[in-house]
């Protein structure tokens, strides 16, 4: 049995697997970005240990007296849009939650790991951390700099006994992708900058969107890696993205 943190478990992956954790036997801690998100997992899995930790506040706090021998920095922010055009500030909302709320949380939880000798963080990138696209570029750019987070953890404290890999999803139907595929779409317009590229936006969007797969596929694989003795730098899920892409 092992303490495990999950954060973003109000919806998608991390609530999966927040309860598929906890049916196996560890006590699993559940973050919500939301105090209603957490009242409303608390309801649905009382044997849940649900905690509201929005990770780009103080709320991350907290977490620094937690005994976790598992982090899966699962939550995550999705924002489409051309380079060209997107507003900074929405680039920054994305770095935010992905990049320095996913650095606070890790740092939140090392300490006690590195005094105990040991430990595990799992980092949840995805395709996108290899593979860019056009109008994806905001969440592309904050994915690839989790894999440079990543690989650089994984150097520096593997000698300390603390585990750290990358988890790399394809598109799933949780909903998030659809959000994200959307999210231009409240700002851009005829006169952008990149309005003439408007059909390659809008064949991207249903790239993403269309034949996303049983979101079960990852929670597995993260049961997977919270319980493996080790890890492979990065997992990729499907497994044949990796031969797919040449990764």
């Amino acid at each position: 049995m092992k303490n495990v943190l999950i954060t973003g478990a109000g919806s998608g992956f991390g609530k999966g697997a927040s309860i598929a954790l906890a049916a196996r036997g560890h006590a699993v801690i559940a973050t919500t970005e939301t105090e209603a998100q957490a009242v409303a997992l608390r309801e649905e899995a009382p044997s849940l240990c649900v905690e509201k930790v929005d990770i780009t506040t103080a709320d991350v706090e907290k977490l620094r007296s937690m005994d976790i021998d598992v982090l899966i920095n699962n939550a995550g922010f999705g924002q489409t849009g051309p380079l060209a055009d997107v507003p900074e500030a929405l680039v920054r909302k994305v770095f935010d939650v992905n990049v320095f709320g996913t650095l606070r949380v890790t740092q939140a939880v090392l300490p006690q790991m590195v005094q105990r000798g040991s430990g595990r963080v799992i980092i949840v990138s995805s395709i996108a951390g290899h593979l860019a696209g056009p109008g994806f570029g905001p969440y592309t750019m904050s994915k690839f700099a989790l894999e440079g987070m990543g690989k650089t953890l994984r150097g520096e404290l593997f000698g300390l006994g603390i585990d750290v890999c990358l988890l790399n999803p394809g598109p799933y139907l949780t909903g998030f992708n659809d959000r994200m595929a959307d999210s231009m779409w409240e700002w851009f317009g005829d006169d952008a900058v990149s309005a003439g590229s408007t059909d390659l936006f809008q064949m991207m969007r249903q790239m993403i969107t269309e034949g996303q797969m049983d979101p079960q596929e990852v929670v597995d694989e993260m049961v997977r890696l919270v319980e493996a003795d080790a890890t492979e730098e990065n997992n990729f899920v499907p497994a044949a993205l990796k031969e797919q892409f040449g990764l």
